[in-house]
């Protein structure tokens, strides 16, 4: 696609049709504005992805016309791969006091601090990047300051609502500024694009005020140690369950360099100040057992977490075993079920009493259920409904919903660029989309030769030869192999595939054995069919030559 001239355009490079990976565009006379740039999970469906992010080529190819960056707050799905994709974008970033200090701590991490040109937007400010002329808005979530984007233009102005939610108690900062919404929809509003995550919940989605009297209740009575997990940035959450332990006489360990980071920047932004410092990890295990809760980074089985650790029995300074229980203050993310299960399974065998919100109200979800979207339509008043943030059934769901209520829904997916206006809103075109594996400071197309290697790995196993031959191809000693992952370790397999290689490439003609990558190949089919015998499957296959 070609910079355009005279329009105003949405294009979703991420998180629309799928959860996570957020990554949106708005252009209006050529100049683009960037919303949100987060991480997913590769769970069951990618197990060889552990984080991913969308990929920003077609963003990147017009730098040139990027103005900015903005982030509506601190959750890992909206901002969680800027350090990873800045490079490629290079463009001023803009977010609130609560986000900046989140990313702030990113970008430290990642060498980029010095290196991104970061401003702090107050909350509720308003700021130009011409022809756009951007608002936030205050809503309620799950994390603090979160806030919706109004993104006046010469056509119009949308409304990009970002995760939110309304509670009458959120506990940690204001309710969602209804006021604010109704002076634009009285201003008007051209499209509203909106969270879908909740679109198929009926009602009202709950407050964090009642998840702090249960928790009190929960806690109060427990004996043993007591563990709770939840998102690091919830720090609504993490206070409630800091003064359900002062109720029941327990001092709270941080268990997780994610929580660790989200407190500094709670603090720093003026949270937690009645919450007294936080028990050192190193500390928490010589306390005793029913004066002690730790609240762990986990909530969703990643398998390097501070949960994960303990659930398998290796964390170096907490265990927890018969008698305690754990409190898992969160939902499950979609395609993270089986590893959420998996965990909570490990604590019971070890003897813990598990506790999920299917067993107590300790969780309310940070999006809005069906009256909440009813009341923001009533408040906002859009010409057009832009379902985002959800898979294609919630998206499908929402549309309806939003027809329902009088407004014309318009549903897209990553990648289709659907002009506003002027004239009908309709898709013009396709940009491309894709997902970026993020390995240890790498970036790796997830349809990539890298990544495609090590799916069939997981599925197939690796196979490793190691040979020496002379000039002429004549093998000496005998070949050496090696199967990760397909044979046991007392299985003489290795060795016997060794000794069937050697016979195989003997017999090969003068010719083939003289040349080194003709050699490889025939190691390689000769390897793969002998594996294929035995296991029925097709390997990945490594030769190492050496011709002496």
């Amino acid at each position: 696609m070609t910079s355009a001239l005279g329009d105003l355009a949405f294009l979703p490079l991420g998180g629309t049709g799928e959860i996570g990976m957020n990554l949106n565009v708005y252009r209006c006379d050529g100049a683009l504005v960037a919303v949100d740039c987060g991480i997913g999970f590769g769970g069951a469906e990618f197990p060889e992805a552990e984080v991913m992010a969308p990929d920003p080529a077609w963003l990147a190819e017009r730098a040139d016309w990027l103005l900015g960056l903005v982030i509506t707050h601190a959750h890992e799905d909206h901002l969680g791969a800027v350090a990873h994709l800045w490079p490629l974008l290079r463009c001023p970033v803009y977010a609130g006091p609560f986000a900046s200090a989140v990313l702030r701590r990113k970008l430290g991490e990642a060498g980029l601090l010095g290196r991104v040109p970061l401003t702090t937007v107050p909350l509720g400010g308003r700021f130009r990047l011409p022809p756009f002329d951007l608002e936030f808005l205050r809503v309620a979530h799950s994390v603090p300051e979160s806030q919706a984007l109004a993104i006046r233009t010469p056509y119009g102005t949308v409304l990009h609502t970002g995760d939110w939610k309304l509670d009458p108690e959120p506990l940690i900062g204001p309710p969602t500024d209804e006021a604010a919404f109704a002076r634009l929809g009285e201003e008007g509003v051209l499209a509203m694009v909106c969270d879908s995550t909740n679109a198929l919940v009926e009602g009202h989605s709950g407050s964090e005020a009642e998840v702090k009297r249960a928790l009190a209740d929960l806690i109060r009575p427990l004996k043993g140690r007591v563990a709770v997990t939840c998102f690091a940035t919830n720090i609504a959450r993490i206070h409630s369950i800091c003064h359900a332990a002062k109720a029941a006489g327990r001092r709270v360990a941080l268990f997780g360099r994610s929580l660790r980071n989200a407190e500094a920047a709670a603090r720093e932004c003026g949270y937690l100040t009645d919450i007294p410092p936080f028990v050192p990890e190193e500390e928490a295990g010589y306390l005793p057992d029913d004066e002690l809760l730790i609240i762990c980074t986990g909530s969703q089985g990643e398998p390097r977490s501070a949960l994960s650790r303990i659930a398998a029995d290796t964390h170096p300074n907490i265990a927890l075993g018969e008698g305690d229980t754990v409190i898992f203050s969160s939902r499950m993310i979609p395609g993270n079920e089986k590893a959420i299960i998996r965990l909570q399974d490990e604590l019971a065998r070890a003897g813990c009493r598990v506790v999920t919100a299917e067993d107590a109200p300790v969780h309310v979800s940070g999006h809005p259920a069906r009256e909440e979207l009813r009341r923001l339509y009533q408040l906002v008043k859009p010409r057009y409904a832009i379902p985002v943030h959800g898979e294609w059934r919630h998206l499908a769901e929402h549309a309806e919903f939003a027809k329902g209520l009088g407004v014309e829904p318009i549903t897209v997916e990553d990648g289709d660029v659907l002009r506003l206006a002027p004239g009908e809103p309709r898709i013009v075109e396709s940009a491309p989309t894709g997902r970026l594996v993020l390995d240890e400071g790498r970036l790796l197309p997830l349809d990539g030769a890298v990544v495609a290697a090590r799916r069939k790995m997981l599925v197939n196993g690796l196979v490793v030869a190691s040979l020496a031959v002379d000039r002429t191809g004549r093998i000496l000693g005998r070949p050496k192999v090696s199967a990760p992952g397909l044979f046991e370790a007392e299985d003489e397999a290795p060795e016997q595939l060794g000794e069937e290689l050697a016979r195989t490439l003997a017999d090969l003609p003068p010719p083939v054995r003289r040349e080194d990558e003709a050699l490889r190949e025939a190691a390689r089919g000769a390897l793969r069919k002998a594996v294929g015998r035995r296991l029925r499957k097709r390997p990945s296959v490594e030769v190492h030559l050496l011709r002496v």
